[in-house]
């Protein structure tokens, strides 16, 4: 793909609902390395009102289609968990490039299996951990390198889960059912602590965990009917990291009137404060505080070398990591997070998942 347009196929594309329309459709459009020239729904109406609405020259009513499309050189997939497997071994089967948003898989097994799966056809293979591409996240991770804190002793992270509260609505539904691989844990604790352990360059070394189901159901918005929470909402661990830093995380479901996400980094030297309000270190609203010892907190302005020039909101740190991804395809470097990262991740949120089931 070395210096030409990196042509897209999008699995899965609604014209009025889902993920890739509300988020990767408009961060590619801000990309000229990118055009999208393909979209599947499983009703090909479906699937022609989308590229008719975003503009995409071809539209598919089976993801065989779009993988074997000669024009498709990525495919993208941003679909329920559940049917991640079959469409990344479609894709693989077709030698094209994949994205897959995250959680990869279902669990580790499955997930180590994509992975191998990629390697061996020595296909590349991407995750969506887009958190990463988050100025904030970037900007902090350079003042921790810098050594502007000096030393990272500790972190301590409190983040909502935004759904898995007292009321959700019916398309989040699905995450009620642990089969289904999408829950507080594996979702939005899992974007968030991959935030954390990139910016902080460490993994865990030793932890404990533990869960809970606090709330024994949970309100459906639209019906108001009361149905089971049978995932967990609550989370917490404490763990130290091989870099020596020691992290505790709690992750609680729903949203709060105090605090949605509040993230401190304490160093030898001082101090590195994180608050967002909207609970999920994707979609924007940091702010990022620091004081050196002796000091009061000041805030900080992110610069523009970590934001790109593109705005803050929904779409920014996809388009970053989408820049990132084609540095990668195109230039050969390793920016973006592949399908180690996610193995790596999986096998920490099944940790915790496991852990925090023990009896007491």
């Amino acid at each position: 793909m070395e210096g030409r347009v990196i042509r897209v196929g999008i699995v899965g594309v609604h014209p009025e609902l889902g993920w890739a329309g509300m988020a990767h459709i408009p961060a590619l459009a801000q990309l000229p390395e990118y055009r999208v020239t393909v979209v599947s729904h499983h009703q090909l109406e479906t699937a022609r009102a989308a590229a008719s609405k975003y503009g995409i020259a071809h539209a598919v009513a089976t993801t065989e289609e779009l993988v074997a499309h000669p024009e498709v050189d990525l495919v993208l997939i941003t679909v329920k968990v559940t049917r991640h497997r079959e469409l990344i071994e479609a894709a693989l089967g077709s030698g094209k490039a994949v994205l897959c948003e995250w959680p990869l898989a279902l669990d580790l097994e499955e997930a180590i299996a994509m992975r191998d799966l990629a390697k061996a056809k020595g296909i590349y293979a991407a995750i969506g951990l887009q958190t990463r591409a988050a100025p904030a996240v970037n900007y902090v991770r350079a003042l921790i390198e810098a050594g502007q804190v000096g030393r990272v002793v500790s972190s301590t992270l409190i983040g909502s889960g935004i759904i898995w509260g007292n009321s959700m609505p019916q398309a989040h539904a699905h995450t009620l059912n642990p089969a289904n691989g999408a829950n507080m844990i594996s979702v939005t604790f899992g974007h968030s602590i991959d935030a954390v352990l990139y910016t902080l360059g460490g993994q865990f070394v030793d932890l404990v965990a533990k869960t809970a189901t606090i709330r024994k159901t949970t309100r459906i918005d639209e019906t108001g009917e009361d149905v089971p929470m049978s995932v967990p909402d609550q989370m917490a661990i404490s763990g130290l990291l091989d870099n020596g830093a020691f992290v505790n995380v709690h992750f609680r479901g729903g949203l709060s009137a105090a605090s949605n996400f509040h993230w401190e980094i304490n160093g030898a030297e001082g101090d590195i404060v994180v608050t967002s309000p909207v609970a999920y270190t994707g979609i924007g609203g940091f702010k990022v505080h620091m004081a050196r010892h002796g000091e009061a907190l000041r805030e900080l302005a992110i610069p523009d070398t970590h934001t790109h020039g593109f705005a803050e909101g929904l779409t920014q740190s996809i388009a970053i990591a989408y820049r990132r991804l084609a540095s990668d395809l195109r230039d050969g470097t390793r920016l973006a997070p592949t399908f180690d990262d996610a193995v790596q991740l999986h096998r920490l949120v099944e940790q915790v998942l496991h852990a925090g089931k023990k009896a007491p």
